[in-house]
């Protein structure tokens, strides 16, 4: 089998199972991520961090995001401008307007201020041990983390998606993963 399939076969498998959660053992999760998200901020302190919008299951982390900028981080939010392309980071704030960009997902609808975020999370669908990601397959983040100079980033997954599959020479590993 090659790469693509057994990609496919375990994306299609962990957001089946992710979606499946309990709502209640989610928010469990959610909470033990976010927890864990701010005790690695409040370490670190950046300035700026590139987030996410939670979409089929993932992690959803907007109550951090709301009082992310009272510790005086600039919440970023990632748009894609045109297929095939590196995402970009417009400065956002939790309630602006959303609308959809170049690879169909929610994003600022305002873009006239971008930023180049010190972090950037990265949902993922699942993850390996040697901290690559899994994600939807359109190749966004990898070429994001390509560019130079690269932004630290932060896997956010659940526990139960860290499986074995194989990387491609495309594939750029996450400098940590974070995990209920």
């Amino acid at each position: 089998m090659n790469n693509p399939s057994v990609k496919a076969a375990l994306r299609h498998q962990l957001i089946t199972a992710r979606r499946a959660m309990p709502a209640d053992v989610k928010a469990q999760a959610d909470e033990r991520i976010m927890a864990a998200l701010l005790t690695w901020l409040d370490a670190h302190r950046p300035s700026s961090l590139g987030a996410y919008l939670a979409m089929a299951g993932e992690p959803e982390l907007m109550p951090l995001y709301q009082g992310l900028e009272a510790r005086g981080i600039l919440l970023a939010m990632p748009v894609a401008l045109e297929k095939q392309a590196a995402l970009v980071y417009q400065r956002w704030r939790p309630g602006e307007p959303l609308a959809r960009d170049a690879s169909g997902m929610q994003a600022p609808a305002v873009r006239t201020a971008q930023i180049a975020p010190d972090v950037v999370l990265a949902p993922c669908v699942g993850f390996n041990e040697q901290g690559f990601r899994l994600g939807f397959g359109g190749g966004y983040f990898d070429r994001t983390l390509a560019v130079n100079p690269r932004p630290k980033a932060l896997g956010i997954a659940y526990a139960s998606t860290r499986v074995s599959f194989p990387t491609d020479p495309h594939d750029i590993a996450l400098d940590l993963i974070i995990t209920d």
